[in-house]
């Protein structure tokens, strides 16, 4: 597929507008920004995958109950704290959705939320009700950056990119943001991802889409092991690029698929390269497998081993532990015909 990689973010497709600015949520940190919107000018199909964690953050709770129709309009993001094990926890980001909603006069059950940060922190709500009004304000389809930055905990650049392709001759676009270098060995995304889209797609789609293409990028990445409680992956779809809707798998969904991949691709490779402590970022090519399943399993055993990742650090690459990593994969393959 032929597509080429844009300026914008999550504002490259047509309808979408974010800011961030800064609200205080910790006390050491006087000026960062830490406080996201993301906004889309009609409703959204948007599908939405989490953490398999048991242990989940309260916006996941709000976000489930919010996207049960399918439709979204904005999302709301704090960092600093993962508003996780907190006993009003689901009350306060009932309470960003509201204030939020208020503020850009939609309905609080199209308005999603995100946290990230410490877990079992308390979480005001004062900081985020005193600057939402501001926030909603800074809203431009210019500030793709700034949204990406009020995201970032641990983080030490920003991840964020945009792709262009053609449908039917229309122009279509998908960009997103994401953050996340600790507590990554996701089942299912990053800690924080957002991805918009003007491609005209059913909701049933979208949503298919969204779970292959993680399954195939976020979810197969390794830094420490650790899942999050907060993993929250969100794609909205404006539909503005007016192209003929995509309700079959055909080869505009499939154009679609591609480019989604490209964005989500490049945003979890650089998730593992910003991995805390890490110095080096790894790429497992698995050929020859019997299936594309087994070559997942594979790669993602080499790529979690701790005693690789050690070898590769001290740049001594013993091939012995990767031989090992692919032994114990819980994968059915001749052992044999491993070069």
């Amino acid at each position: 597929m032929q597509y080429k990689e844009v300026a914008g973010g999550i504002c490259a497709p047509k309808g979408f507008a974010a800011a961030g600015v800064h609200c205080g949520i910790r006390a050491n940190h006087n000026e960062k920004y830490d406080l996201a919107l993301i906004k889309a000018d009609v409703r959204c199909a948007a599908a939405g995958v989490y953490t398999t964690n048991k242990v989940c953050g309260a916006p996941i709770k709000v976000d489930r109950a919010h996207l049960t129709d399918g439709y979204a309009q904005a999302i709301v993001v704090n960092s600093g704290n993962a508003n996780t094990c907190n006993e009003n926890g689901i009350e306060i980001a009932e309470q960003m959705c509201e204030l939020t909603a208020e503020a850009l006069d939609i309905d609080a059950d199209d308005v999603l939320v995100g946290s990230t940060g410490v877990i079992g922190q308390p979480l005001s709500i004062k900081p985020i009700k005193a600057r939402i009004p501001t926030l909603a304000k800074e809203l431009s389809s210019k500030k793709s950056s700034e949204a990406c930055e009020a995201i970032m905990t641990t983080d030490t650049r920003k991840k964020e990119i945009a792709v262009e392709f053609e449908i039917e001759g229309r122009k279509c676009h998908v960009g997103g943001i994401s953050k996340g270098s600790g507590m990554i060995a996701p089942n299912m995304a990053t800690m924080l991802g957002f991805i918009t889209t003007d491609v005209a797609i059913c909701h049933e789609l979208l949503e298919k889409a969204l779970r292959k293409v993680n399954s195939l990028t976020y979810s197969m990445v390794s830094v420490d092991g650790d899942t999050s409680t907060n993993d929250t992956l969100i794609l909205m779809s404006s539909g503005l690029a007016k192209n003929p809707e995509i309700t079959c798998e055909d080869k505009n969904y499939e154009k679609f698929e591609n480019a989604l991949y490209a964005v989500m691709m490049n945003l979890a490779r650089e998730t593992a390269r910003d991995g805390e402590g890490a110095t080096k970022l790894l790429e497992c090519i698995v050929k020859g497998a019997p299936d594309e399943n087994t070559a997942r399993v594979v790669a993602k055993s080499v790529i979690s081993s701790s005693l690789v990742k050690a070898a590769m650090f001290a740049a001594d690459a013993n091939w012995g532990r990767i031989l090992c990593a692919i032994g114990y994969a819980r994968a059915d393959f001749d052992i044999t015909k491993v070069s």
